[in-house]
């Protein structure tokens, strides 16, 4: 006899619910809170790395010096995104960077100022100015992240819930009413609903889905696959931005070495000691981030290494200016100041998501998308350095503006979540084979017979799934959506390179909405016996 299942006691979340407790999470609940909103807020289930905000190195893209304007910043914004940038998104992007900088000033974020208090302007690649504002050298994510939780947890209008990861969504028809969260990774793992007015998503990328990933364990794209699996439309899940100097090393995930360091003059050398992007692009280290991936992955595939050298750039100064990397390269037995550090490109950003108008409105009433789970259209088909952070500020504080104010009571209090468990994932051995098989397939350069090989294992993986399992599921939805875009999309460009079709189409350079029906159908036909090659 089946054992009979409890029903899932339910949650006022107060007006708005938000999944997610980054930068995008927290800066927007902040926004809300700020106008009249009570706003509950799913921390996640603790995990080591905690969340991809805190690790971001960079900083946030603004046209904030003489010689530089929001026209110019839009400009690099829609190069960068090699044909499949949305203006609107952009200029939006671009304009309202000055004003998002100076919220986060007013929360207690100190950016690196110059003698006489001017912004310290750094370059990053594919831009043409510098712009770029950083906190302590290479720990803006850190820094934002402290500032907006200490802001959130002392604001009487926010309540943060930790321990809790949203796991399916709660509809009424195709309106969203709130999300059902899990405390723990097993299939019966405990349940809690929240309902809300207005639900946000705000739950990072899905770089943990690839074996070599400068994202924590969380970034497993959970926010993407649960709103596909309740129907929402998704775009642009094809293009994953492979950050080219993950330090290639043995930890997982791979510790970053800034594109700061090129951007103050570090340089990519072949084992030989000649320049690897000499030849390549005139803009040399500082070319597109897909360019130099591409460039390394090469390179690294002929069984050869790739090295970054800062010994000239950064040099003696360099535990100072860049404490992050140095403390990285020294774990790993690195001595940045004497070593040229060796580098590989890893999983980094998601450019597509759930697809949003410019106020983070999804095409399910109720849901709306911010950050990195968000396609925006901002991105295009290669994001722009240094404009990840900036994403998430400026359309959080839109959907701020757009949700309406109903002020339907206080939240109810509900139970902080238990420790991630102690003993092993059910799924473990299955995420890893998904993971190793991202990475091989639908990496860095990819081809049709090897996506087909990923959504193979996609299907098989779901058929074998418990009941229940829905982070797990949220997974595999993820990575059959981005598998199937790739295998749809024939052409290469931006963050997708296809070997197969290694030229740009113009007829393709639009958006291709997908929902997880459609990309469902394409991993069926890949896992038909007819499909499948014998030897």
């Amino acid at each position: 006899m089946a054992k009979a299942t409890s029903p899932i006691r339910e949650h006022l979340a107060g007006d708005v619910l938000i999944a997610g407790a980054g930068i995008a999470g927290l800066f927007t609940a902040l926004k809300l809170a700020g106008s009249g909103c009570r706003v509950t807020v799913l921390g996640g289930i603790p995990r080591p790395g905690g969340a991809t905000s805190t690790w971001a190195q960079g900083g946030i893209a603004a046209a904030l010096g003489d010689d530089d304007s929001a026209e110019l910043h839009v400009a690099d914004t829609l190069a960068a995104g090699d044909g499949l940038v949305d203006e609107s998104a952009a200029r939006l992007l671009a304009e309202d960077a000055p004003a998002r900088i100076a919220d986060l000033e007013a929360l207690g974020v100190s950016f690196d100022k110059t003698c006489n208090g001017q912004f310290s302007l750094g370059r990053e690649g594919a831009h043409c100015r510098n712009r770029i504002v950083h906190v302590g050298g290479d720990a803006a994510g850190a820094a934002i992240m402290t500032a907006l939780g200490k802001a959130a947890h002392a604001h009487d209008r926010i309540h943060i819930v930790p321990g809790w990861q949203a796991a399916d969504l709660k509809l009424s028809g195709n309106a969203v009413t709130g999300l059902v969260a899990r405390s723990g990774v097993l299939p019966d793992a405990p349940s809690l609903a929240f309902r809300a007015n207005a639900t946000i998503l705000a739950t990072g990328g899905i770089g943990a889905l690839y074996a070599v990933t400068t994202n924590p364990a969380g970034s497993r794209g959970h926010g993407l696959g649960l709103a596909a699996r309740a129907g929402a439309v998704v775009s642009d899940v094809e293009f994953v931005q492979f950050h080219p100097t993950a330090i290639a090393c043995s930890e997982d995930p791979a510790p970053l070495a800034t594109e700061a360091l090129r951007g103050e003059g570090a340089i990519l050398l072949r084992e030989d000691g000649s320049r690897l992007m000499a030849g390549i692009h005139s803009d040399l280290e500082l070319a597109p981030r897909d360019i130099v991936a591409r460039e390394i992955a090469r390179e690294i595939a002929l069984g050869r290494k790739v090295l970054l050298d800062c010994r000239v750039a950064v040099g003696d100064g360099f535990s100072e200016r860049f404490p992050t990397v140095f403390a990285a390269c020294t774990r790993n037995g690195i001595d940045p100041v004497r070593d040229a550090i060796p580098v590989a490109p890893a999983a980094h950003y998601h450019m597509g998501g759930v697809v949003t108008n410019l106020s983070g409105a999804t095409s399910l009433p109720g849901l709306y998308a911010c950050g990195e789970v968000a396609r925006t259209g901002a991105h295009g088909a290669n994001r722009l350095a240094s404009n990840s952070l900036l994403e998430s500020l400026v359309f959080g504080a839109r959907i701020a503006e757009a949700i309406p104010r109903s002020h339907g009571g206080a939240p109810e209090q509900a139970p902080q979540g238990g420790e991630a468990p102690k003993g092993p994932d059910p799924n473990a051995s299955n995420i890893a084979e998904l993971r190793a098989s991202m990475a091989r397939n639908v990496g860095v350069a990819r081809h049709a017979d090897a996506l087909r090989e990923t959504l193979s294992l996609v299907i098989a993986l779901e058929k074998q799934a418990a009941d229940g399992a829905s982070g797990y599921r949220n997974m595999l939805a993820a990575a059959q959506l981005v598998a199937a875009a790739a295998l749809r999309r024939e052409e290469s460009r931006g963050g997708h390179s296809r070997l197969d079709y290694p030229d740009r189409d113009d007829a393709l350079a639009c958006p291709l909405p997908l929902t997880l029906e459609d990309a469902h159908a394409t991993g069926m036909r890949a896992a038909a016996p007819s499909t499948v090659k014998t030897a």
